[in-house]
């Protein structure tokens, strides 16, 4: 686990934060940077909340790992091998490779009880039509759930359930965080691009479901202590694994840059 280094201005923080971190594909890597920077400011955060590539920042960053060391993990994975074709009648790809990569770094049975963070996780229960949270028990298979894009993926069958993406239907998961005394940071990795060109089918369907996703985050983002959303990521598309290092910088940066906002979250 990275050391927390002390604030810039000798002073130690007081309290602590809860971070409720949005998916968006590959521009969920800028959580990355986000945490780093919160490491770097000695900023301590309290517990997490995540959804599908936040689920999966905040996964590792509550295991203990060091941001900075994910995204070396990140660098080092060819990610075109983990979409190996299932053709399933539940989606397209399946999450084989997902699983063991994800299980040879977390650990195969590795369960909340035994993060050093307090993580809660979001997925969708297609056939409920509900959000379904995650806070106790085995971490992989919701793991695994909350990032199943509908249709791409096949959906995770566990607990009796059919169960996707949690963006589907909550993309900021602030409710499990809203009950405890720490102040809530939302982190959203998907800021509108009102200047976007659509020239493809593939472009539509992005944005469509880019504008669908977002709504529901609106309501969410007003229970938020604090927001953190880094405009330069409306640049970014879901696929963008191959900038990952902007990505990480991006986040980086901009946290950097909310440090005052981020330490009177403390007093």
């Amino acid at each position: 686990m990275e050391a927390t280094a002390p604030a810039a201005d000798g002073q130690r923080p007081t309290g602590a934060l809860s971070l409720a971190l949005s998916g968006g594909g590959a521009r969920g890597i800028a959580h990355l940077g986000v945490l780093a920077a919160l490491d770097e400011l000695g900023v301590p955060v309290e517990r997490l909340a995540g959804v599908s590539s936040g689920a999966i920042a905040g996964a590792f960053y509550a295991a203990g790992y060091p941001p900075r060391e994910v995204l070396r993990l990140l660098l080092a994975t060819n990610v075109a091998r983990l979409t190996r074709p299932a053709f399933s009648r539940l989606g397209l790809l399946g999450l084989d490779a997902v699983e063991q990569l994800l299980a040879r770094h977390l650990g195969p049975t590795v369960r909340f009880e035994d993060l050093r963070l307090p993580l809660t996780l979001v997925a969708t229960d297609l056939v409920a039509g509900e959000s379904v949270y995650f806070s106790e028990g085995l971490l992989l298979p919701p793991l695994l759930a909350s990032a199943a894009v509908p249709i791409v993926y096949r959906a995770v069958e566990y607990q009796g359930r059919q169960l996707v993406d949690g963006g589907l239907l909550n993309n900021l998961p602030v409710e499990p965080l809203l009950p405890f005394a720490a102040p809530v940071v939302g982190v959203h990795c998907n800021p509108i691009n009102r200047e976007a060109r659509i020239p493809t089918l593939r472009r539509l369907v992005e944005r469509t479901l880019h504008l669908a996703i977002s709504a529901n985050t609106a309501y969410r983002k007003t229970q938020c202590a604090l927001l953190l959303e880094p405009p330069a990521l409306r640049h970014f598309r879901p696929l963008d694994y191959g900038r990952a290092g902007e990505l990480f910088d991006i986040g980086h940066r901009y946290a950097l840059g909310q440090a005052a906002e981020l330490r009177a979250l403390l007093a």
